[in-house]
């Protein structure tokens, strides 16, 4: 037992050494208390941040939002609405989300963008978007606009060409708008910022947003600059903001790769002025019409004019070591050889003289007094003597081009064909599309353009579109078409041993006579090109068979390309012919069958047509092209329902072809059933807003439905978009007042061998 005095001092010992171990637990609790509240406090601090990063991101948006309002009623007191309360881009179609103005500094600059975007800024220095608004020859033009009808109307240009001036109020009398951003024209932040396109309307069919170049957690734009380090940290939310899917499409290009010139702008009607969208949706690239004579893989307008390659300067938008062009090559070579820019001009010309987009073919020969057509030559055998007339047929295929040759404002574009012949000691026998001393192209060259004419019957040379009244011919040949043009010409009575005959496509940027417009007569000689050449050396006696050049099509093609262009200038039973041959030597080819079927179609022998079209599809079943042209047999037979069956087995394949579409329309509408007719023809309007007979059938559809509103509104546009019957009197003019160059409006005319003064070469600069 313990005494009391050994148990108090073991108590004591045990009370003390509790506390020492009660004081030591209360320390670590303390501390585990205060480690927990420090834990909780960090954590919580970056949502501190995040929360006061938010409500700076909400105070700048308000901001913007209050300098915007600011901005636009400060300009929209002097504002000119000459069309309407509103409608800040009229004749242009720019549209910007909360349907006001933007102030310019909104927008931020290239040189901002071009910080970490070093490859991207390079092309687009040079580039033809960078320099859309302040080139002679688009200012000269347009100042003629603005001295001659106001400066208002030109917004219908500048909603392409300035969007920033447009959409900030720039265009109107007495502006207070700082222009200083026109010498970027369209910058990277036009582009980049707009949120959505307007149907395939053009003129600017596009719908901007406040500019950006982040976006935050929530996907909220931020406007304004942000610093790079920012961008930098937040790379996905950068892309958000200045990326969209349909950047990549098409349609995005069709905003301002359309025109036309509306009623507001001429005071006369809406008339057509280009249509390179609509073009490339009609071509074997767009894989979306299936009536095209050649098929292809699916190329877009980006596929083609924006390659990428290997960028050399720093370029954080590159993927695995490329890049997708910003220099949108083309076929402009005036603006990069104006500013000296020579890497553009350099890769413009590299981009133009590739060699696959057009085929140039010598396909046959024609002596005077004998009907035979001696072709394909190289493949045929024949004799020539001197003294003989020779009519030389050549053939330029459009072959590789999603668009028309020449597309958009093709009436300043020269391009066109020159035809040489020399005798064997290089002299020259005849020569047609000739560059004459002054600079200027030989009146009577077959050149791929038109002749837009005025009131007075005076071609529009100035580029002034609002005085455009009609057109006198157009010699443009649409994408995987081809065009046939005749030579005729006089084999001197001395000549010996051979004649060589060549055919070239020349290109130049712009017309001598606008370039003269610019510039005066005394100007440097801008540059020409050649896009695509083919001769041939005719022995003066026999000429046996000879060996093809690889870079030839096959016979069969040939035959083929030659019938197209004899459909195109409605020589239908020379059509038939050609088209014939090529199913002699291609019996497997279904659209040589489908093409004698088309032909008696446009003949308006539709029951002849059936039995090339039936071939076609035994051939090829389920064949869309055959399928479309054999319903518009049984449409004219009154076979209703096998007509309805075939189109829709075309639209199954091709659901955006325009012309099922169309001919569907009609079929419905012809056996009284209206809303399938209304439901083709709106589904038709999606795919091209201006298409007449949509117009037309769908103002009767909603009248009968009821639908006036709708119905006044399709018929209004089918009252100024078609064409005016007294329009071709003007064009009537022209060519009285032009016979030089009238033959040009007759499809199957021929280029005759006249003496012609001392000419310059067409190779190079002049």
């Amino acid at each position: 037992m313990l005494t009391f005095s050994e148990w108090a001092k073991t108590r004591m010992e045990w009370v003390v050494g509790n506390r020492r171990r009660l004081a030591v637990v209360r320390v670590a609790y303390v501390a585990l208390v205060c480690a927990l509240l420090a834990a909780s406090v960090f954590a919580f601090l970056p949502r501190i941040q995040a929360h006061s990063d938010q409500n700076d991101t909400q105070q700048k948006i308000t901001d913007e939002a209050t300098v915007r309002k600011e901005y636009a009623e400060k300009v929209g007191k002097t504002y000119n609405f000459a069309f309407g309360k509103g409608n800040i881009s009229t004749p242009g179609n720019a549209a910007v989300l909360g349907d006001t103005f933007l102030e310019p500094d909104a927008f931020p600059t290239a040189d901002y963008c071009g910080h970490c975007h070093k490859e991207a800024y390079h092309q687009w220095r040079q580039s033809l978007h960078s320099n859309s608004f302040r080139t002679p020859f688009y200012r000269t033009s347009v100042n003629i606009l603005i001295r001659t009808k106001g400066i208002e109307f030109s917004r219908h240009c500048d909603s392409c060409h300035n969007p920033i001036a447009v959409l900030g109020g720039g265009l109107t009398q007495s502006s207070i708008v700082d222009r200083k951003f026109d010498q970027d024209g369209l910058t990277c932040t036009t582009c980049h910022s707009v949120q959505k396109l307007q149907s395939t309307l053009g003129n600017g069919g596009y719908v901007m947003g406040v500019p950006a170049v982040l976006v935050d957690e929530n996907g909220t734009r931020i406007p304004g600059l942000v610093p790079d380090s920012e961008i930098l940290a937040h790379l996905d939310r950068h892309s958000k903001a200045v990326m969209q899917t349909f950047y990549r499409t098409p349609e995005f290009c069709s905003a301002c790769h359309k025109a036309n010139l509306p009623n507001p702008l001429n005071d006369y009607k809406w008339i057509r002025a280009f249509t390179a969208y609509d073009e490339w949706q009609n071509s074997k690239f767009s894989q979306r019409n299936p009536l095209t004579f050649y098929q292809a893989d699916f190329t877009s307008c980006q596929g083609c004019h924006m390659k990428r390659a290997s960028n050399a300067l720093p370029e954080p938008g590159a993927k695995n070591g490329t890049f997708a062009s910003h220099r949108w090559t083309a076929g402009n070579t005036a603006v990069p050889f104006y500013y000296g820019f020579d890497g553009q001009l350099e890769k413009t010309i590299e981009f133009l003289k590739t060699g696959n987009y057009l085929n140039v073919d010598l396909f046959a020969i024609r002596k005077a007094n004998d009907d035979k057509l001696i072709a394909p030559l190289g493949s045929t055998a024949f004799t020539l003597a001197p003294g003989d007339v020779v009519q030389a047929m050549a053939v330029i295929q459009n072959k590789n081009i999603g668009h028309s040759l020449i597309p958009e404002v093709r009436d300043l574009y020269e391009a066109w064909v020159e035809f040489v012949v020399t005798d064997s000691s290089g002299k020259e026998i005849y020569h047609s599309g000739f560059i004459k001393p002054d600079g200027k192209l030989d009146e009577r060259a077959h050149s791929f353009t038109n002749r837009p004419v005025n009131t007075d019957g005076g071609f529009v040379d100035n580029h002034k579109v609002w005085t455009i009244h009609s057109v006198a011919y157009d010699n443009t040949v649409q994408a995987g078409r081809s065009s046939l043009i005749r030579y005729e010409f006089r084999i001197p009575s001395e000549a010996k041993g051979t004649v060589t005959i060549t055919a070239r496509v020349n290109y130049r940027h712009l017309r001598q006579s606008y370039l003269n417009n610019v510039f005066g007569e005394d100007h440097v000689a801008y540059p020409i090109v050649e896009l695509a050449s083919r001769s041939r050396t005719l022995n003066l006696g026999e000429n046996p068979v000879s060996a093809p050049d690889p870079k030839d099509n096959a016979d069969w093609m040939r035959w083929n390309n030659l019938g197209i262009s004899y459909l195109d200038q409605l020589q239908y039973s020379d059509a038939i012919q050609a088209f014939s041959q090529v199913v002699k030597l291609r019996p497997d080819y279904a659209d040589g069958y489908t093409n004698i079927g088309l032909t008696n179609i446009e003949w308006e022998k539709y029951a002849s047509a059936r039995a090339g079209l039936e071939k076609a599809l035994e051939l090829s079943p389920n064949n869309a092209r055959a399928l479309y042209y054999l319903a518009l047999v049984e449409r004219r037979a009154g076979n209703s329902e096998a007509e309805v069956a075939d189109l829709k087995k075309v639209l199954a394949q091709y659901p955006q072809s325009r012309d099922a579409r169309r001919e569907l329309g009609i079929s419905y509408y012809q056996q009284r059933k209206p809303q399938e007719a209304m439901e083709q023809f709106e589904a038709l309007q999606a795919i091209d807003p201006d298409d007449l007979t949509a117009h037309y059938n769908l103002a009767l559809l909603y009248r009968r439905a009821g639908m006036k509103d709708k119905a006044k509104e399709q018929s209004a546009k089918f009252v100024t978009k078609k064409i005016d019957p007294g329009a071709p009197t003007y064009s009537l003019d022209f060519l009285r007042k032009h016979p030089e160059i009238s033959i040009e409006s007759v499809p199957w005319h021929v280029h005759k061998d006249l003496a012609h003064p001392e000419v310059m070469s067409a190779g190079g600069e002049h």
